[in-house]
């Protein structure tokens, strides 16, 4: 065997077999759907800072994901390769919310389904997660948790401050409570009515209150 037949191997037939319309379709499918889960994503967001990097890398994994797929899938001895360079590769990003998770691995399964040709899958399933998502996030916004920080000079103000509080909020309960010399510092998880919070000015007008501080709260952080 000489030095040319080993460059008239697999490499130069393999390209034969590239389909330039299948690349097209396969990664215009991938741009669409990927669009689709960035406006979920936008739609959705409850986290302190929006980042547009990691709305547009959603887009990008997925049109990624379907050309590595559309590779593995037309050869088997790359297939082999893809594994073996994509083990050694370590991602350190941060992930600020649980459901950034959600979102990476629904880009990375369109690029894979599309890869594979299941074109109409990847629609379908895409349009499901999207509007499951659309509908818990937006029931998640309208019940409009926060913390109230209360400082109480005494028991008879902390007392007051509390039945207040249950008759304006629809849940309420108490997460901390610290008594020291200046006095009660109390701290409760609140669900509001609706999205007034004048009901803390009311609050903070009790005798024997110091200060009355109300933050918003979603379980993971406080802004």
């Amino acid at each position: 065997m000489t030095f040319n037949d080993i460059f008239k191997s697999s490499f130069l037939e393999s390209i034969t077999e590239f389909s330039v319309t299948d690349l097209l379709l396969g990664l215009g499918a991938s741009l669409i759907i990927g669009l689709f889960i960035f406006v979920i994503y936008k739609k959705t967001f409850t986290g302190v800072m929006y980042s547009t990097g990691f709305a547009l890398t959603l887009v990008g994994l997925s049109l990624v994901t379907t050309l590595v797929i559309m590779a593995v899938t037309s050869n088997v001895v790359l297939s082999l390769g893809m594994v073996g360079a994509l083990s050694i590769v370590r991602f350190r990003a941060a992930i600020k919310e649980p459901l950034e998770i959600v979102f990476l691995f629904w880009s990375i399964a369109v690029g894979i389904v599309v890869g594979a040709g299941m074109i109409v899958l990847a629609v379908v399933g895409s349009v499901v997660i999207g509007l499951i998502l659309l509908i818990f996030a937006n029931r998640k916004i309208r019940d409009n948790p926060y913390i109230l920080v209360l400082n109480c000079k005494d028991e008879e103000s902390e007392n007051a401050a509390l039945k207040l509080i249950g008759e304006s909020v629809n849940r309420h309960v108490v997460k901390s409570k610290t008594i020291t010399s200046a006095g009660i510092e109390l701290t409760s998880e609140i669900r509001t009515k609706d999205a007034t919070t004048s009901f803390v000015n009311r609050i903070n007008d009790i005798p024997g209150i110091m200060s009355a501080t109300l933050v918003s709260y979603n379980g993971e952080y406080m802004s």
